[in-house]
């Protein structure tokens, strides 16, 4: 599990490559994404806590989880309001909303219209974007 770093915007490139394994620099450093059920977490029903990846801050809840049938995990909503930041993202000839964490700036996945929360959102991340913290 990661250890929290609270000064991770300040990270080099390097110290990123050092931290984190290539398919993590990929994906968190680079916005790159898993294949589809491939990840660690897609289907993980335990209950507990989605830390970044990079820094280690709380994101998500497993209570917020939910099986979307996209192959990466699903969530309805963050942990808390400010958990993660929302960009505007028109790579790949597609107009998404992609989803960084906060505190680090780490890509972490993208939002969709189309959950079954209260807001109707679907929070698609990917799960070498994450660490699990069992309760």
């Amino acid at each position: 599990m990661t250890s929290k770093i609270d000064n991770a915007a300040a990270l080099s490139d390097a110290e990123w490559r050092e931290k984190l394994s290539p398919e993590q620099y990929q994906i968190l450093r680079q916005a790159g994404t898993e294949r589809a059920f491939t990840g660690k977490y897609w289907n993980n029903h335990d209950t507990g806590e989605y830390l970044c990846a990079a820094c280690g801050e709380k994101l998500f809840e497993s209570g917020t989880k939910y099986d979307s049938g996209s192959g990466w995990p699903s969530f309805t909503q963050p942990v808390e309001d400010g958990a993660v930041e929302e960009h505007r993202d028109v790579s790949h000839g597609m107009v998404r909303t992609e989803v960084t964490c906060a505190n680090c700036g780490s890509h972490l996945g993208h939002v969709f219209p189309d959950g079954p929360g209260p807001e109707g959102l679907r929070y698609c991340i990917n799960s070498a974007s994450l660490d699990f913290k069992a309760e």
